[in-house]
């Protein structure tokens, strides 16, 4: 696209330096794609690299994004297995456009906002209730589900889900949007990232196209990131859904086994495929001349064991001695690997490097028991040691036989070296936490790796003796968000692999499905492990909390409630739980069971202030406004920083009518948090009621900015608009809510006033109609459609 073609000295020069053999095909497939215009048919808008481990996929990979980036100027990014959710996958792409010069400015405030409010939404209760799910976003995300074939129940769920329940709360959610909609905006992102990062991040990806001849985007390890994305990409390539995906963009996408054809079969004409073979005997020829082995009876020795595999055709050729080596007809795989290596001290290093599933130096020394860094460098500079995410790992083909044999030779040495590697692990965790209580340590990076590593070890040295340890802790996992309850399912699934035990392997991967599905976070993990987990009294405790605080965030309330009372049958005392159930009946409107509930909590941990604020806000959303004040104001006297009950009572005193004492509790609450959304929202509501339109929209701005795209804002934009006698200018934004979710019922009955105010009788009764229809409760609009109809002609 406009770029001058390099010459025939700058290719001999790429080619060197890229060590470049074989995949000649492959690679001359990918250019000429290039040539092709998107609109031409014959151009390909997907790759897919196939083959067994040690073909050589992430190297083709790699050149792959070496050719887009200097040859087409492209704006590249690759994704691996460490993206272990689809917002973490994006997350990624924004990292690595902004290190070419390209951020996304508006994506990255969205994310951290995501971020941030996920945090604050899981932290509870010790930092109080945060706001419920919006209904319309859910309901939305149900339907999305359901559309992407995405909804459990069988296969290792079976049992573990109950159908009845996810359909209740599907209409219930949908039912309830105009009466809860608006109260429950600060949660929605966290409840429903995808369909609310994505189309940010498509817009801004097209902005990004058209300053660049092309996108690429290239998924490494698919066999791992399949089941996560699939759902996703085929959004984006084949629906406007999520936003208009530019056209110049290409994916490739990298993996062991063929695309699901569920997902792919039908865009057959858009894909090319990419199928790798080990090499051909001229190429692994090629390869073996390039690094100085021309020795025939080597050849030919390196050609039998390796099977002509990139990977083992490289590492046979850095040291490949002399004939005389040759012809053992015993040699192990590992031989293959470490053959020509006659210092025993590196070949025994080398094989305790492969115990950790990732290395750095530290780990290296404890894997080998010994001061490792002159080792640590000898061992980095081996062909099938790669570096991913700043550490070093084996290539799984040469990883997978070094751990068959140490664990098949000598059981007891096996188990001792991980049971050292554990040991070593959860010191580095006690040490990041310093006393941190475990339950808030799965939130922290510091702590929750290194767990996972201790787990991982554990599990190897004793799988049997482990498992009903590490499925216990797994509760916690859960608990901290469904990015790192995957991470603790697929290392499971590792250490089951790797120690063949089939327990643990079936168990992580019946796990990992249950987690596959973010917006059901820990719901259905929590049922397996009730259900077949062998779970002790206490265990079973934090699981039934964990399940119900998880499905209290998704509206599935009755469920919630039993969760609740059967933790509290099994543990009286247990805070979380009663707390729960509080929550639970205030977002159902039983203000006085809500309140029995606190007064439990309350004995259970009496003079805490986060009681009385609940207290302060349970009245208030009951409607006792008073009652809600008198609550309130010794919380905010003990701490006037808080800016929860600042921003409740502010809430509590604009609904009394004392407008100018509101402005005052949302300025402070806003003060001491800047980015407090729902603050901001009411106090946008409380300076249009004072006629200050322009402060209004400004704060609506500020929210905007901090969480683009959500339908519930432009709703009160429009408000503001109307409230002012700005009419069309309401309509406008009205429009705009509308067109992100259809089944916003409260923003048909708005703009159905703007309507009436311009004259527009019959286009304000089609929006009312709309609204009753998609919610018969929603009493506001059936008495305004009542009116219209009784002053008709």
């Amino acid at each position: 696209m406009g770029r001058a073609r390099p010459s025939m000295q700058e290719l001999i020069q790429r080619r060197r330096n890229a060590g470049f053999v074989g995949r000649r095909r492959e690679l001359d497939a990918f250019r000429d794609n290039f040539g092709l215009p998107p609109e031409d048919a014959r151009h390909r808008f997907v790759f897919h690299v196939r083959g067994h481990a040690g073909v050589g996929k992430t190297w083709l990979t790699r050149r792959l994004e070496q050719t887009a980036r200097q040859e087409y100027g492209a704006l590249t990014a690759r994704i691996d297995e460490t993206a272990s959710s689809v917002p973490e996958a994006m997350a990624a792409i924004s990292e690595q456009f902004a290190r070419q010069g390209r951020e996304l400015a508006a994506f990255d405030r969205r994310l951290a906002t995501y971020r941030q409010r996920r945090h604050e939404a899981e932290s509870a209760p010790a930092e109080g209730e945060r706001q419920g799910p919006s209904a319309g976003s859910m309901a939305a995300a149900r339907a999305g589900l359901a559309g992407l074939g995405l909804v459990p129940g069988v296969g290792a769920l079976a049992g573990a889900v109950d159908p009845v329940p996810l359909a209740e709360s599907t209409d219930r959610l949908r039912a309830a949007l105009s009466s809860r909609f608006r109260d429950h905006k600060d949660v929605q992102l966290v409840l429903d990232p995808v369909e609310t990062l994505s189309p940010l991040l498509v817009r801004e990806l097209s902005e990004a196209a058209a300053a660049v001849p092309w996108l690429v985007l290239l998924f490494d390890t698919y066999e791992r990131l399949g089941p996560l994305l699939d759902p996703w990409l085929r959004t984006l390539l084949t629906s406007e859904r999520l936003g208009v995906l530019p056209a110049n963009t290409v994916l490739v996408l990298a993996g062991q086994t063929r695309l699901d054809p569920g997902c792919w079969g039908d865009l057959a004409d858009v894909v090319a495929e990419l199928p790798l073979e080990p090499f051909t005997d001229a190429e692994a020829r090629q390869l073996l001349t390039a690094k100085g082995i021309t020795d025939e009876p080597v050849v030919r020795e390196v050609l039998r064991l390796s099977g002509r595999l990139p990977v083992l055709v490289s590492t046979l050729a850095e040291n490949p001695g002399t004939g005389g080596d040759l012809g053992d007809p015993s040699a192990t795989a590992v031989d293959r690997f470490l053959k020509w290596e006659r210092d025993p001290v590196r070949r025994s290093a080398a094989l305790a490097g492969a115990l950790p599933r990732r290395l750095n130096e530290d780990v290296f020394r404890a894997a080998v028991d010994d001061d490792g860094a002159v080792l640590f460098d000898w061992l980095r500079s081996l062909p099938f040691i790669g570096d991913r995410d700043g550490a070093a790992r084996y290539h799984d083909v040469v990883r997978a036989p070094m751990l068959r044999l140490q664990r098949t030779t000598s059981p007891q040495r096996w188990s001792a070296a991980h049971t050292r590697l554990a040991e070593t692990f959860a010191g580095w965790r006690e040490a990041a936490a310093g006393g941190l209580d475990p339950h808030d340590g799965w939130r922290l990076d510091a702590w929750s790796g290194p767990r996972l590593e201790e787990w991982y070890h554990l599990l190897c040295a004793r799988p049997s003796a482990a498992l009903p340890g590490a499925l216990r802790d797994g509760i916690g996992a859960c608990d901290a968000g469904p990015a790192v309850a995957r991470r603790w399912a697929t290392t499971l699934v590792e250490a089951g692999e790797d120690a063949d035990s089939d327990a643990v392997r079936t168990w992580g991967w019946h796990l990992v499905e249950a987690l596959t599905d973010e917006r059901r976070r820990g719901i259905d993990a929590m049922g397996l492990l009730l259900a077949r987990g062998g779970l002790d009294a206490t265990a079973r405790v934090a699981a039934l909390v964990v399940r119900g605080w998880h499905r209290r965030s998704v509206e599935e309330f009755d469920g919630a409630l039993g969760d609740f009372h059967r933790a509290i049958e099994l543990d009286p005392g247990n805070v979380r739980a009663h707390f729960g159930r509080a929550v639970v009946h205030r977002a159902t409107g039983e203000f006085t069971a809500a309140m029995d509930a606190l007064d439990r909590v309350d004995a259970l941990e009496p003079g805490s202030t986060w009681v009385q604020r609940e207290r302060g806000e349970t009245c208030r959303r009951a409607g006792r406004y008073e009652e809600a004040l008198a609550r309130l104001d010794p919380v905010i006297e003990a701490d006037p920083a808080d800016h929860v009950a600042l921003g409740s009572r502010g809430q509590t005193k604009m609904a009394l009518g004392r407008i100018q004492e509101a402005l005052a509790d949302l300025d402070r609450a806003i003060e001491r948090h800047g980015d407090y959304t729902w603050a901001l929202l009411r106090r946008a509501r409380v300076r249009s009621t004072l006629g200050d339109t322009a402060g209004a929209l400004e704060d609506l701005d500020r929210v905007e900015a901090l969480e683009p795209g959500i339908p519930g804002t432009l709703g009160e934009r429009g408000d503001v608009h109307r409230f002012a006698g700005h009419y069309e200018e309401a309509i406008a934004e009205y429009d705009r809510a509308l067109a992100l979710d259809p089944g916003y019922a409260w923003a048909l009955g708005s703009r159905a006033m703007a309507n009436e105010a311009l004259g527009r009788r019959a286009a304000a009764l089609a929006d009312l109609e709309r609204a009753v229809a998609l919610n018969p409760g929603y009493a506001w609009a059936v008495a305004q459609r009542e009116r219209l109809l009784s002053s008709g002609d």
